[in-house]
């Protein structure tokens, strides 16, 4: 059940409560009321008729002497010249008795007490009208309140979303909107809060590793220089080997600085996505197999496009294994191989920067599916992963058609 109904029904439950109570109290105060003033009134004409009695009058105004009805109970109590009153209901409806003992005699009185309880009858009515009201009017306040309280709160989750998302030009407080400061408010200053420092942290660690990975690309270049003019050998050959990797790292470390500002654009042109994946594979990956049942005009950034190809099939070439099939259907491209598939925490959370699906001896640093990730989401595009119930591993690229585009091979 969602917050909104939840407050709805415990509003409504407190109206029926407090209307039944209420009109509970005042059914039973106005009942005894009623019952008061009729055995005061009783008593009063009992005891005018009784001195009318002693002055030798006859019992008149429907009074009696020695009246077989009445209550055994009110005949004793009378007793010694004493004077009562009795509330009694039998098959022929509800009376007040009012007696006075007369030496041997008693004299009583008997009136109708219905009117009194059509009053109240009456009275149970309006009380019913008047919960009924109190109830709907309680349901449909509470249903209002809910409503607001929950559109807020799912405002304000719409944008925590987003700003999880990545996107730091939302914030919390101005999504859930309205003056109030209420502890919504409250809860989206404080997201609002926490996010703010976990961007700037961010920002900062993005700068610091830009930055380093900019201060070293001076250095890079002497060294990698300085190693072309070593003299051949072998171990010429490995110093230039991880000097290539390590100018490969650095660029890469950039490329990601890069795609965290959220400031890349991309230079969209059209292209045909079948001629162009079936050029690049072949010089990327020349033993991936592919594959291009419905070829389409795509609009994209070639450039970035082939990063994000490269960076599937070095992927797929390092920690799969063969075949690696390359798949062009209509707008979507696929790489697949055959290898023990993404690790869960990839599928989980999605590629993370220096996270590898391997232990230490992986070859690789964890940032070639950043950075595909990352050009994806520069061009618009939707990068997913998955393992094939067969195994292997599948990454799908899902790009916009080009406006008008046409099949293409």
């Amino acid at each position: 059940m969602s917050l909104r109904w939840k407050i709805s029904a415990t509003v409504a439950a407190v109206s029926v409560v407090v209307a039944v109570a209420l009109s509970l109290i005042v059914h039973l105060a106005y009942a005894r009321k009623q019952a008061d003033d009729a055995h005061r009134l009783q008593s009063e004409r009992i005891q005018l008729l009784l001195r009318e009695y002693h002055r030798g009058s006859q019992p008149a105004f429907g009074s009696r002497l020695d009246d077989p009805a009445v209550p055994a109970d009110l005949r004793a109590a009378v007793r010694g010249g004493k004077v009562a009153t009795a509330l009694r209901q039998n098959s022929e409806g509800t009376f007040i008795w009012a007696a006075a003992g007369t030496g041997e005699h008693v004299l009583s009185l008997r009136s109708d007490y219905r009117d009194s309880l059509d009053d109240l009858a009456a009275l149970d009515r309006v009380l019913l009208l008047g919960s009924a009201a109190v109830v709907a009017g309680g349901t449909l306040a509470g249903i209002a309140i809910g409503a607001r309280l929950s559109e807020r709160l799912r405002r304000a989750a719409t944008a925590a979303r987003h700003v999880s998302a990545g996107d730091p030009t939302v914030r919390v407080g101005a999504a859930i909107g309205g003056r109030s400061h209420d502890e919504a408010t409250e809860l989206a200053h404080a997201v609002d809060a926490m996010a703010g420092a976990l961007q700037a942290r961010l920002e900062a660690e993005r700068r610091v590793t830009a930055d380093i990975a900019h201060e070293l690309r001076t250095p890079l270049t002497g060294l990698t220089t300085a190693a072309e003019l070593l003299p051949p050998g072998r171990m010429t050959d490995i110093v230039q080997e991880r000097t290539k990797a390590l100018r490969a790292l650095v660029e890469d470390v950039l490329e990601v600085a890069r795609l965290d500002t959220a400031t890349e654009r991309p230079a969209l042109s059209d292209v045909a996505l079948g001629e162009f994946t079936t050029h690049r594979a072949a010089a990327l990956a020349p033993d991936a197999q592919v594959v291009v049942h419905t070829g389409t005009v795509v609009a994209t950034d070639p450039r970035r496009l082939e990063r994000i190809l490269a960076n599937l099939l070095t992927n797929a070439t390092r920690h799969g294994r063969p075949p690696i099939t390359v798949v062009v259907d209509g707008p979507r491209l696929t790489v697949r191989d055959r290898g023990p598939g993404f690790p869960g925490h990839l599928l989980r959370d999605g590629p993370a920067r220096f996270r590898k699906g391997g232990d230490r001896t992986t070859p690789g640093h964890g940032l070639g599916l950043t950075i595909a990730a990352g050009q994806a989401a520069v061009l618009g595009a939707r990068l997913t992963f998955a393992n094939p119930r067969d195994g292997g591993a599948l990454a799908t690229l899902d790009l916009a058609p080009a406006a008008g585009g046409g099949p293409s091979r």
